[in-house]
């Protein structure tokens, strides 16, 4: 690998890398089965057991049709048989080293002094959870997500073009694009304007270049005719929603574009060529994609696209943005000033801390493959799992997620078995699979006024949809056959 010098600097990046990965989990928190991680886990896990999800699947199988994430999962895990938590951890663990690797190749294409890039990358593994605006997402999530490993290829792609080799870039987005489409496609449409922006020839025809038109590759549901009951999916995510947003959320969306306006006109005019053109390239990204998104979600005509949700391009813009930002601290700020950096750091991660022990207050912050969790909810999934037929099908208030104490863990990834449909996530799922929305519309009108439910009514779900499974709370279960119960909750036979 070189000289003595080239390989102990190389240690010391690689080891600073993983540090600050490790840092990053720590301050984000890990929490398997939340979330989207509803949809993912439970297709990894039907993957390695098709006799699971037997009434159910259609709710997650249907919406990865066009990614090979939880494919390719599913065969790591048989290949190498490590336990789906214990790999899905391990590929977190992965996708946030990737991530932090990437955004120090792209710093150092940037700024020429060490201590931007050092800055540039602890600033965003202390923010890997900042919220994007009104996209409901964040930087990383809290668990192996699809849209994690393609941001951390993406991000590897753009250091590809900074570099000036293409055709690696090429490889990098379309394995991103067999993982995440759409995300993809954002990063797809971004390396487009940073090659251009890159090239003396076409720099000022950069607006008329070409954009993501892959993001909107159409789909068969586009053409129909939108229902009534997939309205009402669409209804239940007010993000989708541009023009509904609050004035903040504009201010989120559009004060980063502006700052790279600036940035582009700072660094060219102290003669930072490239910073300048990658700041330039990230403006008409951004004004390219922000156009796109108000003709997208402001024409009716248009109106079953708006669950491709076009203002995730907002992620890209977020990380860039969090990246120079922490550069220019660690190179006109911090310096080599010790107290400096370590209140930087101390401020950042602390902050972000608090903020994910307030989002998931009844759960353990490292949700370790190991560890036995005091969660009630948790607690009742993990005996459902390991008590319960595999052909149950269980019926549950269709609000579960938002209960005090559950912390949005999915009942479908962690208890692994059938449940009639929620209210709160599966209505995403039917926006993006409309042949869904007979099946939720009866299901949620069954289990309508969950809270005041009795002996009987439990039994016309058994009837109507036969249901053989309950998970109530303890005051619910008078009449019941309850094999399990804690403080909280109580699992019930129905026959």
């Amino acid at each position: 690998m070189g000289s003595p010098r080239l390989r102990r600097n190389f240690a010391i990046s690689a080891a600073l890398t993983l540090l600050l990965a490790a840092l990053g989990l720590a301050v984000m928190g890990y929490h398997p089965g939340t979330e989207d991680d509803g949809v993912y886990l439970s297709a990894v896990k039907s993957n390695l057991n098709p006799a699971l999800y037997p009434h159910d699947a259609a709710f997650f199988r249907l919406q990865l049709q066009a990614t090979v994430f939880d494919k390719l999962l599913a065969g790591f895990m048989r290949a190498t048989g490590m336990p789906v938590a214990t790999a899905a951890f391990f590929w977190q663990c992965v996708t946030l080293v990737a991530i932090i690797a990437a955004c120090l190749g792209i710093a150092r294409r940037l700024f020429p002094e060490p201590r931007a890039h050092w800055a540039g990358v602890a600033l965003v593994a202390g923010l890997f959870t900042l919220p994007v605006a009104g996209t409901a997402l964040y930087l990383v999530d809290q668990h192996l997500h699809p849209r994690n490993v393609a941001t951390a290829l993406i991000l590897i792609a753009v250091g590809r073009v900074l570099a000036g080799r293409r055709w690696q870039a090429a490889v990098l987005l379309l394995a991103a694009f067999a993982i995440h489409p759409i995300m993809a496609a954002m990063g797809i449409s971004f390396c487009v304007f940073l090659a251009l922006s890159l090239s003396d020839a076409v720099q000022r025809r950069l607006a008329s270049a070409p954009g993501s038109l892959a993001a909107f590759v159409p789909l068969g549901w586009v053409f129909e005719p939108p229902t009534p009951i997939w309205r009402r999916a669409l209804a239940t995510r007010r993000y989708y929603f541009l023009f509904h947003w609050t004035w903040y959320e504009w201010l989120g969306a559009l004060a980063p574009l502006a700052l790279f306006w600036l940035l582009v006109r700072w660094a060219r005019q102290g003669g930072r060529s490239l910073l300048s053109r990658f700041a330039l390239a990230v403006l008409a990204y951004g004004l390219f994609q922000q156009t796109v998104a108000m003709v997208l979600l402001g024409v009716p005509a248009l109106e079953r696209l708006i669950p491709l949700q076009p203002m995730r391009f907002l992620q890209l813009v977020y990380f860039f943005l969090v990246l120079i930002f922490g550069c220019l601290a660690g190179e006109f700020l911090l310096k080599t000033r010790v107290l400096r950096w370590a209140v930087f750091l101390i401020a950042v991660n602390a902050g972000m801390f608090a903020a994910q022990r307030a989002q998931f207050p009844a759960s353990q912050h490292l949700e370790f493959p190991s560890r036995v969790s005091a969660n009630p909810w948790l607690q009742a999934f993990a005996w459902i799992r390991q008590n319960t037929p595999t052909d149950a099908l269980f019926a549950l208030d269709p609000n579960y997620l938002a209960a005090q104490g559950e912390d949005y863990h999915s009942f479908r990834a962690l208890a692994e078995r059938s449940q009639l449909a929620d209210n709160i996530k599966d209505p995403a799922v039917v926006t993006q699979v409309p042949e869904l929305g007979p099946a939720w519309q009866r299901q949620s009108e069954a289990v309508a006024g969950w809270t005041n439910f009795r002996a009987a009514d439990f039994q016309r779900l058994n009837r109507e949809f036969g249901v053989t499974w309950v998970l109530v709370g303890v005051s619910a279960e008078a009449g019941l056959a309850c094999p399990w119960h804690n403080g909280t909750l109580a699992v019930c036979r129905l026959r």
